[in-house]
């Protein structure tokens, strides 16, 4: 899945933990922008939905702290939001020039 969490040792001596996205964390921003594309009105609401708190849910399974978690979530919302206006201009581009 794309948004698997990656583990590493943290800096400290006590052999904790942490847990960081992958870099799969972008292909799962840009699928989630594909998706709500082509998604609309309560099927585009449902599955953005269901992906935030799939992300979510892994991120605190992963023991990433409830207030962290928030963050993250809005981090990966902000994203493809980005990611969606980014693949609209790049298609008005695109339209654009084959006139």
């Amino acid at each position: 899945m794309a948004t698997e969490t990656t583990r590493r040792p943290a800096a400290s001596h006590e052999g904790k933990v942490i847990a960081f996205p992958s870099a799969t964390g972008i292909a799962n921003i840009e699928r989630c922008a594909r998706e709500l594309g082509r998604r609309h009105g309560a099927d585009a609401i449902e599955f953005w939905k269901a992906e935030c708190r799939r992300l979510a849910d892994q991120l605190l399974a992963a023991g990433i702290a409830e207030s962290d978690v928030r963050q993250q979530v809005l981090e990966f919302q902000q994203d493809v939001q980005i990611e969606l206006v980014l693949s609209h201009q790049k298609r008005a581009v695109s339209k654009s020039q084959k006139r």
